[in-house]
């Protein structure tokens, strides 16, 4: 992965992708309960929670990232979302604004699908009760495939004529195909290696080229399912069958307005809490525990305290916090993105700050499963030429070196000619 990743939102209308954004980022979007309230895509900067380097090194009080923040060890790390227009049924064929999504989400490397899984919108977005949420995520997937394979079966005849007069690879045609979805052909070969075909591309039947397209879906478009709005009353049993059919890492149970609440009132000061966390404190709680002052936390009126008890018993006591934190990392635990920290001193881990203070691991960037340290030092250095490369205590490690976490994942780079 070249460039930085994209995380795209995706779900129909009304499914709480704008609420989710917000509370992934808060950003403001324009938040509405009917259809097509974002008309336009949205990106936005998220903030993707790791274990920070600097907590292997007892350095947590002197991590000072240069975007993000880094509390305890505990490093929140910039990643760019896409938030596109509500999918409706038919969007591969033009309907609502199914072109303008299906165009913009090439850009994505993986997707979080937001269900509603109250059931109370249908599929179109429209306010409803009893609806089946599990229909949601068959059918987005459903627009996508179709998407896909109607653009390649389009033209099927000539790309096999041309595959066989210039005696193409199988990875090196389908690339051609799929680069228009942001593919490139370690993707493709990573879809053809699962798959396992024994017989030529020219030889491939209408099937096999579908099956070919599902693999490259799951591949190219990674996807959280993000049920939303767990705290409504029919979510339980939606939640129980859609469990069933699908993998449960890629599940993540959440409720979006509940986070973007008590973001608000910690930052009014009426709730201590801390982003993703199982716990929020008022000020009667810091009473009770003994910080005389409250922990200077504003009083609440009867109707306010009695939304935040509500909201710890049905939210952040059954499931363990908000769900919105997890979002962001399970989609990174799908693309197997590997935090890196360039440093200049591989000894002391960065270089004097303002006021004499030492500042360690100011930059962390992202960077996509397999990638090697000349892969890293590209993305960061850029044509510069590579003297070499150390990494932690000084140890001078290969260009092609795989980087993972706890390997690798500290570098200093040194320009010039080896």
């Amino acid at each position: 992965m070249g460039r930085d990743p994209l995380i795209g939102l995706v779900g129909k209308p009304s499914s709480g992708k704008s609420t989710t954004l917000n509370s992934l980022t808060d950003a403001s979007s324009k938040v509405g309960n009917f259809p097509f309230t974002t008309i336009d895509p949205q990106r936005a900067i998220g903030y993707l929670q790791i274990p920070c380097a600097c907590a292997r090194y007892d350095l947590s009080a002197h991590c000072r990232p240069n975007y993000g923040s880094c509390v305890d060890g505990r490093r929140s790390v910039p990643i760019e979302l896409l938030d596109v227009a509500g999918l409706v049924p038919g969007a591969h064929e033009g309907r609502g604004l199914g072109n303008k999504f299906l165009d913009d989400l090439r850009h994505a490397d993986a997707l979080i699908h937001v269900v509603d899984v109250s059931g109370c919108t249908d599929e179109e977005g429209k306010a409803t009760r009893g609806y089946d949420p599990s229909n949601d995520i068959v059918w987005l997937r459903s627009e996508i495939v179709s998407w896909v394979l109607g653009n390649l079966m389009e033209k099927w005849g000539s790309i096999k004529r041309r595959h066989i007069a210039v005696k193409a690879t199988a990875v090196e045609t389908l690339q051609n195909q799929f680069s228009g979805y942001g593919s490139t052909s370690k993707i493709v070969a990573r879809t053809l290696d699962k798959l396992a075909l024994k017989e030529p591309l020219q030889d491939w039947s209408n099937a096999t080229v579908e099956t070919v397209v599902n693999a490259f879906i799951d591949e190219k478009f990674p996807t959280v399912i993000a049920l939303n709005k767990i705290d409504h009353p029919d979510a339980d049993k939606n939640i129980a069958k859609i469990a069933k059919t699908q993998p449960p890492e890629t599940i993540v149970l959440c409720s979006a307005i509940s986070e973007v609440f008590l973001r608000r009132l910690a930052k009014q000061g009426f709730v201590k809490y801390t982003e993703g966390s199982e716990f929020v404190d008022t000020r009667d709680d810091l009473l009770e525990s003994g910080e005389d002052d409250g922990g200077g936390l504003k009083e609440m009126d009867e109707k306010l305290k009695q939304r935040i008890e509500n909201l710890k018993d049905m939210v952040l006591y059954r499931f363990g916090s908000t769900g919105v934190v997890q979002l962001l990392t399970r989609a990174a635990d799908l693309l197997g993105l590997v935090p890196v920290f360039p440093v200049r001193n591989v000894h002391s881990f960065g270089a004097a700050a303002s006021g004499g203070k030492e500042a360690v691991f100011r930059d962390c960037v992202l960077v996509g499963r397999g990638s090697t340290v000349g892969d890293v030092y590209r993305k960061v250095m850029g044509d510069a030429p590579m003297a070499y490369v150390e990494t932690a205590g000084g140890q001078r490690v290969a260009e092609d070196d795989v980087v993972v976490v706890g390997k690798n994942d500290i570098l200093s780079f040194k320009v010039g000619r080896a």
